[in-house]
């Protein structure tokens, strides 16, 4: 079955239930979403009568709350222990924040595995490491790091986020989110998926998957730029994102669109449509922009 949706919202008056109707008004059967803005630390208090509310929903609807995803915010930086306070806030952070999956049900996160900012990529992946293994000791969270596009002093390459899951003591708690921009940015070849395949499996990262997000980029491959496209209007192939989005070996593994809104309006249901129907819809972005619906 396919497993496909996109980045919602998370209000503070509707919460996961309004997250989950508005994945549902887009035809979609997975999600993902912050549990406050992700650029700051200001949070408010999970409701526990709203969490319900989306449980019930889901389970009369038939949506698999597994196909939930939660992103862990911007700001934390696991990777760079220049200043103890700072490093040490991101992991006491990053703590609550799995603590807020873990009230809302919700089993794994995506996070950005951090920059370095100048302390070399081997300090750094040992201070994600460490971070992760006092972050994983606390909570039941399942934590996906997220391949990365290679800006700056980012780590998040195949191979390094092998390095770090090899290193982290709880291999059940800790995964891969892969990103297609992210991963074309870098210089994976998206349009030869097979050979990123056969890099997964000499990671050992390949039963390690839990997400994709699936974005085209604005940038030809090995940019690192990471500005995400519309899907087909990049330099990724149609074809090679749909071929992404249908290979068996990730049937069970949600996939989640982050692709720019057009003209302040979301494109998913729009996009959810034409990967449903494996046709690339050219007129997109010019329908929404005129504001025709599809029915």
């Amino acid at each position: 079955m396919l497993i496909i949706g996109s980045h919602v919202g998370f209000t503070k008056d509707s919460q996961l239930l309004g997250s989950l109707e508005q994945a549902l008004s887009y035809g979609a059967n997975a999600f993902m979403l912050y549990t406050g803005a992700p650029q700051n630390t200001i949070r408010y208090k999970i409701e526990d009568d709203l969490t319900k509310k989306a449980i019930k929903k889901m389970q009369e609807v038939g949506f698999d709350i597994n196909n939930v995803i939660v992103h862990a915010p911007y700001i934390i930086n696991l990777a760079n222990n220049k200043n103890e306070e700072q490093y040490n806030f991101s992991i006491n952070f990053l703590i609550n924040e799995c603590k807020r999956c873990e009230e809302l049900g919700i089993k794994k996160m995506v996070l950005h595995p951090g920059s370095h900012v100048g302390l070399s990529v081997d300090v750094g992946i040992v201070n994600i490491v460490n971070a992760l293994n006092k972050i994983l000791s606390c909570v039941d969270t399942v934590i996906l790091l997220e391949t990365m596009a290679g800006k700056g002093t980012e780590i998040g390459s195949l191979e390094e986020i092998a390095k770090i899951i090899d290193m982290v003591k709880f291999k059940d708690r800790i995964g891969v989110c892969l990103d297609t921009c992210h991963l074309s940015d870098f210089g994976y070849d998206i349009s030869n998926f097979d050979v990123v395949i056969e890099k997964l499996k000499s990671l050992n990262l390949l039963d390690k998957v839990g997400c994709i997000h699936v974005n085209d980029s604005k940038n030809p491959i090995g940019s690192h730029k990471d500005r995400h496209e519309n899907l087909g209007f990049g330099y990724i192939p149609y074809e090679a994102l749909l071929n992404v989005i249908y290979n068996k070996i990730f049937e069970d593994v949600p996939k989640i669109l982050e692709t720019p809104w057009i003209d302040g309006v979301a494109p998913y249901k729009e996009e959810i449509m034409a990967i449903k129907n494996k046709c690339f819809d050219k007129d997109l972005k010019e329908n929404i922009k005129k504001g025709i619906d599809i029915p």
